[in-house]
């Protein structure tokens, strides 16, 4: 079974505490939070008070997803919220191994996001580290982007090393029915779900959960 993941940056906002529960009721398996300092990406992002919110209400695993220049220099404050796994984006840092050992140390999951344009071959030594890589299929910062098709590859050679280096593949970004359907099967551990198969749509969250499932 996936595991599936709420692109919370795609839920509605009004009332974020009955989305929270809706969507555990429905059946999903973690929420996926959206951390943005419009300048690693052209985007603001979640905010803190966001994360702590869904943290502290939510029963179902939390992972953050940073999108932000030097990482490691705000790590505390989201260790401080006790999320379950925190991505960081390699670009990003200037020292990324540093940025993951001080996330282990506390006692998180590790993980790295990758971009489109970096290569696999550019992050292998860090792939003996993290226990999870998040494989962008858009260019981050914008819900509801177009797939990029050369990714695809790139997931078909990380899941050739998973194995060795013990970690697993996420993905993110233009998920559709087709997506979970081919890279599914092929090892892909778990898909966080936007706007493509979860949010916006008349179906309700449990119904549409549903249908991902039956995939």
């Amino acid at each position: 079974m996936y595991e599936l993941c709420a692109s919370m940056m795609c839920a509605k906002f009004d009332n974020l505490s009955r989305e929270v529960k809706t969507l555990e009721e429905a059946g999903i398996d973690s929420f996926h939070i959206d951390i943005m300092d419009g300048q690693f990406v052209p985007n603001f992002g979640m905010g803190l008070q966001d994360l702590a919110y869904i943290r502290k209400v939510a029963k179902k695993p939390v992972d953050i997803h940073l999108m932000i220049k030097k990482p490691d220099s705000y790590l505390d404050i989201f260790i401080k919220n006790k999320v379950d796994c925190i991505y960081i984006h390699p670009e990003a840092d200037y020292h990324p191994s540093t940025t993951l050992q001080h996330i282990i140390e506390a006692g998180i999951v590790p993980g790295i996001a990758i971009n489109p344009g970096t290569s696999v071959e550019s992050i292998l030594e860090l792939l003996y580290i993290v226990d999870r890589v998040l494989v962008m299929a858009v260019n981050p910062g914008q819900a509801g982007q177009v797939y990029l098709p050369y990714v695809g590859k790139k997931v078909e050679k990380l899941l050739a090393l998973r194995e060795e280096c013990k970690f697993d593949v996420y993905w993110d970004g233009a998920c559709t029915a087709d997506k979970i359907r081919t890279y599914g099967p092929k090892g892909v551990k778990g898909f966080v779900l936007g706007t493509g198969l979860l949010f916006g749509h008349k179906e309700t969250y449990k119904e549409l959960i549903k249908k991902v499932r039956e995939i």
